[in-house]
C-alpha cells in the first residue's frame, strides 16, 4: 500500500502463457498486494490472466475482482461494463487498498489493462498507477520459432490482422518482418493474400505461446477452414535479405 489515502492501481504483465516468464517485479507485487483482478472470461473458464498465475503456483489473497468484458462490439454495452468494472476497483482503491491487475503478455501491448486504466482516470483522475512491463506475444512467439523478429536495419510491423487485407499487403511491400494478431477472424482470407504473394513458406502461426496447449504450426494452408484460439498471431518474413549492419553514413 502507498502512503496516500488512496491505493495504487497496479498492472503486472505476466507473459503470454509460460509462468516461467513472469517478471521479478511482477511476482512481488502479485505477493504482497492485498487484491488481485482480472478479466474474466468464459472461454477460459475464469480467465486466461489468472490461469498462468495459478500455473505459477501463485495464491489469489483474500480479496479479489473478477471483471467481466463481454466480446462485443456494441459501444454502448462496452462502455457500461467498463464503467461497472471501474467503480468496483474504485471502492478499493477509495479504501486505501492497492489493487494488482493481472496482464496476459505485456500491460502496454494491445491489452485490456489501457481500457480500464483509462476509465479509471475519466472518473478518478488522481488515482496513481504504475505498469509493469512483461514479455509480449511476438517476442514469445519468435523464441518458439528460433527466428529472430529483425536485425540492424531490418523493420518490423506489428498489427492486428483486422485492419484489412489491402492494408497488410502493402505492409508486406514495405517491411521485412510483419507481425499479425488477432488472426482467427480473417483468417482464411489471410491464408489465400499469403498464397497469392508466395508468403505461405515465410510465415508462422503460433497459438496460445507459452501455454500448456500452445501450438505452432509452418504449414499455413493446413490452417484453412479451422477454427483457432483467440489468442493467436502469424509471423511473416517479407524478404530473404540480409540485414544491413552498422551505422548508415
Amino acid at each position: 500500500m502507498n502512503n496516500n489515502t488512496k491505493g495504487t492501481l497496479i498492472a503486472a504483465s505476466l507473459g503470454p502463457g509460460d509462468p516461467g516468464l513472469i517478471t521479478r517485479a511482477a511476482w512481488n507485487a502479485l505477493e504482497t498486494t492485498p487484491c488481485w483482478a482480472w478479466p474474466e472470461s468464459r472461454q477460459e473458464g475464469g480467465g486466461y490472466a489468472i490461469s498462468i498465475a495459478r500455473r505459477a503456483g501463485l495464491t489469489p489473497p483474500e480479496h479479489t475482482l473478477e471483471l467481466h468484458f463481454p466480446m462485443t462490439r456494441d459501444a454502448k454495452r462496452l462502455t457500461e461494463q467498463w464503467s461497472l468494472a471501474a467503480r468496483q476497483v474504485l471502492e478499493v482503491l477509495h479504501a486505501g487498498k492497492d489493487v494488482v491487475f493481472l496482464v496476459e503478455g505485456d500491460a502496454s501491448f494491445y491489452s485490456t489493462f489501457g481500457h480500464l486504466q483509462r476509465t479509471i482516470w475519466n472518473l478518478d483522475p488522481a488515482i496513481q498507477v504504475r505498469i509493469i512491463p512483461g514479455v509480449a506475444s511476438p517476442m514469445a512467439s519468435a523464441a518458439l520459432d528460433r527466428q529472430g523478429l529483425c536485425d540492424g536495419d531490418q523493420t518490423v510491423a506489428m498489427v492486428p490482422a483486422t485492419i484489412g487485407m489491402e492494408r497488410i499487403a502493402h505492409l508486406f511491400d514495405t517491411f521485412e518482418t510483419v507481425v499479425l494478431l488477432k488472426v482467427r477472424p480473417v483468417l482464411d482470407e489471410l491464408i489465400q493474400l499469403l498464397e497469392q504473394r508466395q508468403l505461405l513458406a515465410k510465415s508462422v502461426f503460433v497459438e496460445r505461446a507459452g501455454a500448456p496447449e500452445e501450438r505452432v504450426v509452418h504449414d499455413i494452408a493446413s490452417l484453412a477452414g479451422s477454427q483457432v484460439h483467440y489468442l493467436s498471431l502469424m509471423i511473416v518474413h517479407c524478404n530473404d535479405g540480409e540485414a544491413t549492419l552498422g551505422n548508415r553514413k
